[in-house]
């Protein structure tokens, strides 16, 4: 062998020798993060997950990490102060709100953190269910019982329980008001659940409190609009009369189950308008609430189904419906408190759902025989 390849035969060696190296650092290194991981996730856990006792711990305004976490350490709350700090500093917690909480040593470092940074107590959240909007309460019971472990059947007999809904009445006593409770609607909270997305802490969630969870959306969003002002009114065979919320609600939900735009959904709003402003009144006409009449889904209204005998049938009464037919959102509620000024009477959607708009009855034979009847 040559000089040369000696040398060439050591470098490989080296280098050879430097790859091992590189690699049981890289490896070390990794080990070392994993443990770290495993580490500070444990530093987490509860001091007694069964425990059932809570402690009155009072924060005082600019109490810091480390005094918070030796306070909790003293009541009994967390094992190790200088743990839960670093958690904190960790996890990026630095704002936190004083006052007095009961807190137990069955919570876990996030609980106890995310409550002392939101002032409330901090409970794990166990489903997270979304309601869309324009779903009606037997659409709503079947989407809970889909994601949640709660059945449809006792959802939809609370729908229907006079007591229960007697009592949520005395709870909601200015958002629940005797209208629902009319013989010709057919669910007195129709159109009060509010659709949104809901996070359930309960491991074994009770419908009741799902239900008043839905109310309590609806009184936060759909409730302040009709109270932003003084007095909402329509033009009725010429007359002016005052909405109530639950005339309201009704309203919003037939613009949520027509529209399908946001700029729809004020025009939409100016038709129906204007069709009861007409001296006599003109049918609203909306299918949907046919179909809410029928109690069925389908993906067309017949003509036979228009003819059917029920108080919700827009096309054989004039005016509002006794109830709404549905949950409607925040773009319908806020149309039907900001309709568009038109003279518009008739819309239609076409195959793709885009809504053409007309004043005589004419343009909108125009527009059926254009966008319905040649595609």
């Amino acid at each position: 062998m040559s000089r040369y390849d000696d040398i060439r035969f050591s470098k490989n060696v080296s280098s050879f020798l430097s790859l091992i190296i590189i690699g049981l650092l890289t490896i070390g290194v990794i080990v070392a993060a994993i443990l770290a991981y495993l580490y500070i996730s444990s530093i987490g856990e509860p001091l007694d997950a069964n425990s059932e006792e809570t402690q009155e711990i009072t924060i005082e305004q600019g109490s810091s990490a480390g005094m918070i976490g030796e306070q909790l350490e003293e009541q009994g709350i967390i094992e190790n102060s200088r743990m839960f700090e670093v958690y904190l500093r960790l996890n990026s917690i630095t704002d936190y709100h004083a006052g007095e909480y009961e807190l137990s040593p069955a919570m876990d470092f996030e609980q106890i953190a995310k409550t002392l940074e939101t002032g409330t107590i901090y409970e794990e959240v166990q489903y997270r269910v979304a309601i869309p909007e324009g779903y009606n309460v037997e659409q709503i019971a079947s989407q809970l019982s889909q994601n949640l472990p709660v059945a449809e059947e006792r959802f939809m007999e609370l729908m229907e329980d006079d007591e229960f809904i007697s009592s949520l009445m005395d709870e909601y006593p200015d958002m629940l008001s005797d209208e629902i409770l009319d013989e010709d609607v057919k669910f007195p909270l129709e159109g009060y659940l509010f659709p949104a997305t809901y996070d359930i802490t309960e491991e074994e969630p009770e419908v009741e409190n799902i239900i008043r969870q839905m109310l309590d959306a609806t009184q936060v969003n759909s409730f302040p609009v009709y109270n932003s002002v003084e007095d909402i009114t329509i033009n009725y065979e010429g007359e002016q009369e005052s909405l109530s919320f639950h005339e309201f609600l009704t309203f919003a939900s037939l613009i949520e189950m027509e529209a399908t735009s946001l700029a729809d959904r004020s025009m939409i709003a100016s038709v129906f308008l204007n069709r009861m402003a007409e001296i006599p009144a003109m049918p609203l006409q909306t299918d949907p609430t046919v179909l809410y009449a029928l109690g069925e889904h389908q993906e067309r209204t017949l003509f036979e189904d228009l003819e059917v005998e029920d108080p919700y049938n827009t096309y054989l009464n004039t005016g509002l419906p006794p109830g709404p037919i549905s949950s409607p959102g925040m773009e319908s509620v806020q149309s039907a408190m900001n309709p568009s000024n038109t003279d518009y009477f008739y819309f239609l959607a076409d195959s793709e759902g885009n809504n053409h708009f007309a004043e005589t009855f004419e343009e909108h034979i125009e527009n059926r025989e254009q966008y319905i009847n040649n595609q």
